[in-house]
């Protein structure tokens, strides 16, 4: 029998942002040279996010773009014959940039990997940073966040279902299994 717990509510996922926002003004002494990209489908919401918590810590809202990894998945193959596209909605040059690229959970790093590609494909930021929602560990490829919401350590078996209000309707982190 699946069991589920919420390991994140509303107010927590608030306070991880947050924390995350600040550590990224931070580590960059400012936002001046800083993009957010968020990988659709939950990371495009979490970076708008960010965005407005920076702005208001800061005054400037830096520029954010979606990225739409489907082509540059290792697995495309065995995706659907016709996988649906979303389109990369980034409509700045990132050269020279630092790009902090956002996503809901890191699991193995694959999604990460072809985020990369996919940016430089775009541009040749100065430096990629990792956020994250959540890192529930398992990495099969060499990935490290810069910026955590929360590690949740969990076995193979074990889900992570992240849901936000502009995707799903409400804010919560799941654990199934």
């Amino acid at each position: 029998m699946t069991q589920t717990a919420v390991i994140m509510d509303d107010k927590a996922i608030g306070r991880a942002l947050t924390r995350i926002a600040h550590e990224i003004l931070e580590r960059n002494k400012g936002s001046e040279n800083v993009v957010l990209i968020g990988i659709r489908r939950r990371g495009a919401p979490l970076a708008e996010r960010l965005a407005g918590l920076i702005h208001r810590f800061e005054g400037v809202a830096p520029k954010v773009g979606t990225l739409d990894i489907t082509f540059y998945r290792d697995d495309l193959s065995m995706l659907d014959e016709e996988p649906v596209l979303h389109g990369t909605e980034v409509g700045f040059d990132l050269t020279g940039k630092t790009v902090v690229l956002v996503d809901d959970v890191l699991y193995t790093g694959r999604t990460c990997r072809a985020a990369i590609e996919a940016i430089f494909d775009l541009g040749r930021p100065q430096q990629v940073q990792l956020a994250i929602l959540v890192d529930r560990g398992h990495r099969e490829l060499p990935f490290r966040p810069d910026f955590i919401g929360k590690n949740v350590p969990t076995s193979r078996s074990e889900q992570i279902h992240v849901h936000l209000s502009e995707v799903d309707g409400s804010d919560r982190v799941l654990l199934e299994g």
